[in-house]
């Protein structure tokens, strides 16, 4: 699919940038230093070509790739191949409830990665609130 889309020096730092909490977080997990990349690139590709594929089908008015078939693929690390298809393609990028559930998803990432370099003092002191607040 050609539609001539630029990810652009800024499509590229923020992509970075986004990238530096999981990069960080895998740093601590033994063997994850070629393992998560790896799949994270895995991940990315196939949800690329997913989108892809439902642009290239959008195009012709074809059968399309149900929305939550992408939110599944970027759920499961695709969201980097995401993040560069909605750019490169420019696909989903302008469907709001669409980009509110993609941006949820890059910000899961985001807190699990935060969570895990913190040493998942985030999630225990969720635990204790839910514990102490919510179980009265």
């Amino acid at each position: 699919v050609r539609s001539g889309g630029r990810v652009g020096v800024g499509g590229w730092l923020q992509l970075m940038i986004l990238l530096v909490l999981p990069g960080l977080a895998l740093r601590g997990l033994p063997g994850a230093w070629w393992i998560g990349p790896g799949a994270i690139a895995v991940f990315s590709a196939i949800t690329y070509g997913m989108y892809s594929y439902d642009k290239r089908q959008a195009i012709a008015a074809g059968w399309r790739v149900p929305e939550s078939s992408l939110h599944l693929a970027e759920l499961l690390g695709g969201w980097p191949g995401a993040f560069l298809a909605q750019r490169r393609l420019r696909h989903k990028c302008s469907k709001v409830s669409y980009q509110f559930a993609f941006w949820c998803i890059v910000g899961l990432f985001q807190l699990i990665s935060t969570d895990f370099i913190l040493e998942h003092r985030l999630s225990a002191w969720a635990k204790d609130y839910v514990e102490h607040f919510v179980a009265r």
